[in-house]
């Protein structure tokens, strides 16, 4: 499990199940209870966390992976600019492209934060389709992002790899609103009261 948590790359490394904070977030313990334990990723399911800035999107994914791990699931946390990054070096070896969507398509888990956060261009959008299209019913994904649904379509470049991407995601998948609190400011203040 640790090893399984170590190699995961969570991005906030101390998130835990049991340090969700509810009050006053509008979030469905239950559901969340739901999902820990892992069933969503036996039917290949997804799930996405959508809301303000500070609102705990990373935090809630990295303790819903930290789960998985627990379970002995393969399990991988990236932001989408590093994974746009990575695609780009990958560019520059033979190959390159194919064996980095092969990788991030084994991961049983994969969490995806910050996603739609910046333009895409043509071939990142290519990109992000191939992945979405390997992992699609074989394995689970969970997306981290400040967009509504009804947002996506445009910020995915509105074309056929944006219906494409839509329509491999968000029929299949528990979407999470976040809250209307900013977690950071509330740690924040919590922290100067001590």
């Amino acid at each position: 499990v640790e090893r399984l948590i170590k190699s995961a790359k969570f991005r906030i490394s101390n998130a835990s199940f049991n340090d969700i904070y509810y009050i006053d977030r509008g979030l469905n313990k239950e559901q969340l209870f739901n999902l820990s334990t892992a069933q969503f990723i036996d039917t290949n399911s997804s799930v996405i966390f959508y809301g303000f800035t500070g609102s705990g999107k990373s935090f809630l994914a990295c303790a819903l992976g930290k789960q998985a791990c627990i379970k002995g699931i393969k399990t991988r946390y990236i932001r989408i600019p590093d994974l746009l990054m990575l695609r780009d070096e990958a560019t520059l070896t033979p190959q390159g492209i194919s064996k980095l969507l092969k990788k991030f398509t084994n991961f049983r888990l994969l969490i995806l934060d910050e996603w739609l956060l910046d333009e895409l261009s043509d071939e990142e959008q290519h990109f992000l389709f191939e992945l979405i299209e390997r992992r699609h019913e074989n394995s689970s994904t969970i997306f981290c992002t400040q967009f509504k649904k009804e947002d996506w379509h445009v910020r995915l470049g509105g074309g056929v790899h944006a219906d494409a991407m839509m329509d491999r995601i968000v029929h299949n998948a528990a979407w999470i609103f976040t809250g209307n609190l900013n977690m950071r400011q509330f740690y924040a203040k919590k922290q100067d009261q001590l």
